[in-house]
């Protein structure tokens, strides 16, 4: 069969289509390739810009790294001879006759981490998170002259997880500090610390966002968001603006992977300064008391209230005989301004009375029924958690609290469970790794505990043993303590 003149023809003028396509495309990529050898140069301009930047940065890092630290810290920690769950109640029922010594045998080991902190004094004091040194047998501070000292708890506060130690040491450069309220979303920031043992690790970034709430991190929170790498062992650590001042204290990360994903969260200094003050001086935190059940206002509260701005706190609910109950506020109230500040919403006016000492008396503005009142309120002490201060009681050591309705709603604690809640415990109690934050006591040696009074009058002839039933995430289970007297 011989070929179709006409088909061969067409498939010469697709060859030669093709190889002419395929030397412009060459040509072209010589010409390009000739560009890219070609040398070019950085103009001076730009170098400059970048070179003063560079050179700030550097300045602001030398000034503030001889007060960054390095803390290490050792526990020792008792796990059961028997792991979970043949040590659970459930299983002892069966095998306490047989077994019991090996069910109450422990083993002991000895716990590292390590952390950041920032020098906020010559005297020697020092910032940094109280998850860094919680339950800490033994803290070493390592400075950036390589000098290492023992360091010693002042005080912490596990609502905003700030803690204060101390060490002796001379020649020390504390931080200039900073006026958090002052920063603004977009100013560059720098965190410093030592994340994964890596000394004096510089990153920078922005401020993502300021008042950040309701992260779970703890009680208290009005975080500075940044997008600064912090990683573990940054926590403590400073957070400084570009005049070298402490503006916050690297804290947590939120990551879905437990490593960094640009968002990190630093305690404001002014927050964090108030705390520090507090322990230094009184060996506990002092906070502000209004006596007001809160809410933010809603966006059809707003409208059907007329109100220029989504903005302030509704009172729903005034404690009786206090500050705000004299003060004369009512529900329906809307708190607009405290001493002077704008109320944000409901998170940021606790903190706002929280960090007001109690005994001053503030002005605030606040609206009921659609006018603008002005109060003055003279602010009380917030009443704290009730510590177990009976040294000779077993159940020493622990921070306790009635259940109330904004607890239960906290911790999800249902109503038909009465008894008292702990707030936290003691480094080195006896009841230490026995209960947790957040547990219900609900009964101690066959005696109901319904209230912190209860629970003292209990604790006081408790000397040596105790049977303790307590409720914990939708459970009932107990414990035993023992000592040889």
């Amino acid at each position: 069969m011989k070929p179709n003149k006409k088909y061969i023809i067409s498939g010469i003028i697709l060859i030669f289509i093709g190889i002419t396509i395929g030397l412009i495309i060459a040509s072209k990529f010589d010409i390009q390739s000739k560009g890219f050898s070609e040398d070019y140069q950085i103009s001076k301009e730009s170098q400059e810009v970048l070179s003063r930047f560079g050179n700030a940065m550097a300045e602001v890092i030398q000034a503030v790294r001889p007060s960054v630290v390095n803390i290490y810290t050792t526990k020792k920690i008792k796990r059961p001879w028997i792991p979970f769950p043949f040590n659970d109640p459930f299983f002892r029922r069966f095998f306490d006759n047989e077994f019991g010594e090996l069910f109450d045998r422990q083993r002991e080991f000895t716990q590292t981490s390590l952390g950041s902190g920032v020098i906020v004094e010559s005297t020697g004091y020092i910032l940094t998170n109280y998850h860094v040194i919680k339950g800490a047998d033994e803290i070493k501070v390592k400075l950036y002259d390589k000098r290492v000292f023992d360091g010693t708890v002042i005080g912490y506060d596990s609502k905003t997880d700030i803690a204060v130690i101390k060490i002796k040491a001379e020649g020390l450069r504390p931080i200039k500090w900073g006026d958090s309220d002052k920063l603004k979303v977009g100013e560059t920031v720098i965190a410093i610390g030592n994340p994964y043992g890596l000394s004096l690790t510089v990153t920078s970034g922005i401020v993502s966002a300021t008042g950040r709430a309701n992260v779970g991190i703890s009680d208290y929170e009005d975080f500075i968001q940044t997008d600064a790498a912090i990683n573990p062992g940054n926590s403590g650590g400073p957070l400084v603006n570009v005049r070298g001042e402490l503006v916050g204290i690297n804290t947590a990360i939120f990551s879905t992977t437990g490593g960094y994903q640009g968002i990190g969260f630093a305690i404001p200094s002014n927050m964090a300064k108030v705390i520090m003050d507090n322990l230094i001086k009184y060996k506990k935190v002092v906070r502000g008391w209004l006596g007001v059940e809160v809410e933010d206002i809603s966006s059809d509260m707003a409208r059907a209230l007329k109100l220029k701005e989504i903005k302030g706190a509704i009172i729903t609910k005034v404690d009786e005989d206090s500050p705000a109950e004299k003060a004369g506020l009512m529900r329906k109230d809307i708190i607009i301004s405290l001493d002077g500040k704008q109320v944000e919403d409901a998170i940021h006016l606790r903190n706002l009375v929280a960090n007001t000492p109690p005994g001053k008396t503030v002005n605030m503005e606040i609206i009921r029924e659609g006018k603008t009142i002005k109060k003055s309120v003279t602010i009380g002490e917030r009443p704290g958690e009730k510590k177990v201060s009976m040294p000779d009681s077993v159940l020493a050591g622990l921070y306790i609290e009635n259940l109330t309705d904004k607890i239960r709603n906290q911790f999800r604690i249902p109503q038909k469970i009465n008894g008292v809640i702990v707030m936290s415990i003691e480094p080195g109690s006896r009841i230490e790794g026995l209960l947790a934050r957040g547990d219900v006591i609900i009964e101690i040696n066959n005696e109901k505990i319904n209230n912190v009074k209860d629970f003292e009058r209990v604790a006081q002839k408790t000397k040596k043993e105790a049977i303790i039933w307590f409720y914990r995430q939708g459970r009932v289970s107990y414990i035993t303590i023992n000592i040889e007297g």
